[in-house]
């Protein structure tokens, strides 16, 4: 991939896309709930409601599309697939560049915190030498890097294109992080390049499981827990792993649908509460990237 392969890009979603959720968030029509039934069955579909609402009455796109092209933004074509990411660098010339790779249901949205207190660490309570040259890649098919048109985006080819592209931008030494989609795909990278990918962070580190013999009486609780998450959590990926066109029907066509599902596994992946955790502002980010 040469460098003039990639090309500037700034987030400029047409009015007319806008106006089209707006009108669609009016219109939803709301499955009836039983009372009371919280987060039992899903989604709790009185904050649904609620933030249906905020959504479309009171969340300033523009806004958010203004704070995100304070940021430098490319596109590129790798292994016939448009790639949407950021790329801040440092003013510290010998920073240390890093690929930083969400997963799902996130964007380079989750990362924005964060540019600041890497790219600058001088200035957040840490040292110059701390510093790194950020690459924040849209997922391919996530966001401004799809849609995907063909079978095969697994991690592994995912990962082969992210090394294609850390070559195309000149960085001969790098670091990655990934959590969720995003640790499989550095897993892989690291695998396909260890010459110059020289360390990665993972926050979905998975592992092969010991016979249960083996396992003390902690971990064979820590084994339950997973057991029972598998059989009461994990429908959506099994899902959208098997059948992702039946899904992305109701998912496309409704975006009340959309942020149903999304808002579901943030709360129930959050540690503190849902809006103590993340903000309403970026929480709809987030989701507009879908």
């Amino acid at each position: 991939m040469s460098s003039s392969a990639i090309k500037p890009f700034r987030i400029a979603v047409d009015e007319s896309v806008l106006a089209d959720l707006h009108s669609r968030l009016e219109r939803t029509r709301w499955p009836s709930a039983i009372a009371v039934a919280g987060w039992d069955y899903g989604v709790d579909m009185n904050y649904l409601r609620t933030l249906v609402a905020y959504w479309r009455c009171n969340f300033d796109w523009r806004k958010q599309e203004r704070q995100l092209n304070q940021f430098d933004q490319f596109r590129t074509t790798i292994d016939g697939q448009c790639l949407h990411f950021m790329h801040i660098r440092s003013r510290h010339a010998d920073a240390t560049p890093l690929m930083l790779v969400h997963g799902w249901p996130g964007s380079v949205v989750e990362f924005l915190d964060v540019i600041a207190p890497l790219v600058t660490p001088e200035e957040h309570l840490g040292s110059a030498a701390d510093a790194f040259h950020l690459v924040i890649p849209s997922l391919p098919g996530y966001g401004f890097s799809g849609p995907t048109e063909e079978r095969g985006w697994n991690p592994r080819r995912t990962a082969a294109a992210y090394v294609e592209l850390m070559q195309g931008l000149g960085y001969g030494r790098y670091l990655a992080q990934g959590g969720d989609w995003g640790a499989f795909v550095v897993d892989e990278m690291a695998l396909l390049d260890p010459t110059h990918m020289v360390g990665l962070h993972t926050n979905l580190p998975v592992a092969p499981l010991a016979p249960q013999a083996a396992l003390s009486t902690v971990e064979q609780l820590d084994v339950a827990d997973f057991m029972r998450w598998h059989a009461e959590e994990s429908a959506y990926a099994l899902l959208q792993g098997t059948k992702p066109q039946t899904f992305g029907v109701a998912l496309e066509d409704s975006p009340a649908a959309l942020l149903g599902l999304i808002l579901e596994k943030v709360q129930a992946w959050s540690d503190n509460g849902l809006e103590r955790t993340i903000s309403r502002d970026r929480l709809l980010t987030n989701v507009m990237f879908y």
